[in-house]
């Protein structure tokens, strides 16, 4: 294992390759996204080093898991770590743009859950650079080629969740109805009770129902977890 090895209980991820390391927005999507649908098939968009893959395949039962990433390098690495896992049987990774793989397979394939956590979500791409981040966010995968893409492939009663930046949250709504995805569940996440919303965990479906809305704070100081993070956290971090 390289110094690069992020260990987790069940499985680790190695990362010497991928520009998106393993951070705090990939576990927390992981560990969030409900699996009380039973989804017998999955597919991860922009898996990176595979992480999220990974931990639907220790949490779920479904046969399929799929994983999707554009770069060559983090799709060399996905694969090394699928097949490294004890569920290399059931993780699958193509080499594609998302546009091309929805084309491709639209016709072929419906998924239970979607699930992303695209790299213009992660710190790793923030240059501090406004205009240059606004870019590279649209350049990555575009908001509305997503929850298209996402209608077309998700089955009828399938979930798609994915995490984006709180700025983000109300024009993913909006957009999202235009493919009538509807939201079912909204988790705004803190860092700590006093800073503001980072982040917005959603997951949108074809049914309208009533939106559950909740907030997570991650620390009450730091490194001292919440008892509501450390539950989630803990099927997977060797030090919760």
């Amino acid at each position: 294992m390289s110094v690069e090895t992020f260990k987790f209980k069940q499985f680790s991820v190695e990362q010497d390759k991928c520009a998106m390391k393993v951070g705090t927005d990939g576990v927390l999507l992981g560990a969030w996204s409900s699996l009380e649908h039973h989804p017998e098939s999955i597919l991860d968009v922009g898996t990176g080093t595979g992480l999220i893959a990974l931990m639907m395949a220790q949490r779920s039962e479904a046969f399929l898991i799929d994983a999707l990433e554009i770069e060559e390098n983090a799709y060399e690495q996905a694969v090394e770590n699928f097949e490294a896992s004890d569920w290399g049987d059931r993780l699958f990774c193509y080499h594609a743009a998302f546009d091309e793989f929805v084309e491709e397979m639209q016709e072929e394939e419906k998924y239970d859950l979607i699930i992303s956590n695209p790299p213009f979500h992660s710190e790793d791409y923030k240059t501090g650079n406004e205009t240059r981040d606004q870019a590279r966010f649209a350049e990555a995968l575009p908001l509305p080629e997503l929850l298209e893409g996402a209608s077309l492939l998700l089955s009828e009663n399938g979930h798609l969740d994915f995490i984006i930046p709180f700025s983000e949250e109300e024009k993913a709504v909006r957009i999202a109805a235009t493919y009538q995805l509807f939201p079912r569940k909204i988790t705004r996440v803190k860092g700590n009770a006093q800073s503001a919303i980072k982040r917005s965990m959603l997951s949108f479906s074809f049914h309208k129902t009533e939106t559950q809305e909740d907030e997570l704070i991650l620390e009450i100081s730091r490194h001292n977890y919440t008892e509501e993070f450390k539950k989630m956290a803990a099927p997977f971090y060797l030090k919760l």
